[in-house]
C-alpha cells in the first residue's frame, strides 16, 4: 500500500497539471492574458494552492500554456527562411503568423507583447521580425514585393488583424486567412502577367440574429 501512494499522487499531479494547462489554453484563448488566474483555477476544477504549486508565476503558466505555439511560430521562420523562392517564404510567414494569432487572443498577447512579462515572446516577435526583414529584402530582389514594404508594416497588420478575435469562434480562421490574401496582395508588386491566388471563401462576421421575444 505504501509503494502504491507515492505513485497515485504523481499520477494525481500529472492529472492536475494537464487538467491546467486545458484550462489556461481555453481561458487565455478566448479573453486574453488579462484573465485572472482564479479563472483558469475554476475551470481547471482545482484550487488556486493546486495551481500556484505547479505554476509559480502567472508568467510561467503562459510559457508552458504557448509552448506548442512557440514552436509552431519557430517552425514556420525555419521554412519561411529555406524556401527556395523569396516571396513564397513572405507568404508563408505572413499566412502562418496570421493563422497562430488567429487561435488564440492570449498568444497574440504575448507575441505583441502587451504583457509586460512574456519576454521569452519578446524574442520570439523580434526573431520573427529579424526572418521579415532578411525575406522582404530578398524579395524585394526579385521585384515581387513592394519596394516600399517595411517591416513595421507587418506589425500594422497584426494590430489589425487582432480586431478579428472579435468575430465568432467559428468563423474566425477562415476570416484570419482571407485577411492574409487581401494583405499579401497588398504587398505584392503589381503584374499584369501573374494572377493573384484566389482569395479564401467569404464567412460572415456578423452576430447571429435573435429576433426579439414578445410578451
Amino acid at each position: 500500500m505504501a509503494d502504491r501512494l507515492p505513485h497515485t499522487v504523481r499520477s494525481d499531479a500529472r492529472d492536475n497539471r494537464a487538467r491546467i494547462l486545458d484550462a489556461a489554453r481555453a481561458v487565455f484563448g478566448e479573453e486574453g492574458l488579462g484573465a485572472p488566474l482564479r479563472e483558469v483555477a475554476r475551470q481547471a476544477g482545482v484550487g488556486p494552492a493546486t495551481l500556484y504549486r505547479h505554476f509559480p508565476t502567472k508568467q510561467a503558466l503562459i510559457a508552458e500554456t504557448f509552448a506548442e505555439q512557440r514552436r509552431s511560430c519557430h517552425a514556420a521562420v525555419r521554412d519561411a527562411l529555406a524556401a527556395p523562392d523569396p516571396w513564397h517564404g513572405f507568404r508563408i510567414l505572413v499566412e502562418r503568423t496570421c493563422e497562430l494569432h488567429a487561435h488564440s487572443r492570449g498568444f497574440a498577447d504575448a507575441f505583441m507583447t502587451a504583457f509586460p512579462e512574456a519576454m521569452d515572446f519578446a524574442a520570439d516577435r523580434e526573431r520573427t521580425l529579424r526572418a521579415v526583414a532578411e525575406l522582404a529584402r530578398r524579395a524585394q530582389e526579385t521585384g515581387r514585393l513592394r519596394p516600399g514594404f517595411v517591416v513595421d508594416d507587418l506589425i500594422l497588420m497584426l494590430m489589425a488583424h487582432r480586431g478579428l478575435q472579435d468575430a465568432p469562434r467559428a468563423a474566425r480562421l477562415t476570416a484570419s486567412r482571407r485577411f492574409a490574401a487581401y494583405v499579401i496582395e497588398a504587398f505584392r508588386t503589381t503584374s499584369e502577367t501573374e494572377a493573384p491566388a484566389p482569395l479564401p471563401p467569404a464567412t460572415s462576421l456578423r452576430p447571429a440574429y435573435r429576433p426579439a421575444v414578445t410578451r
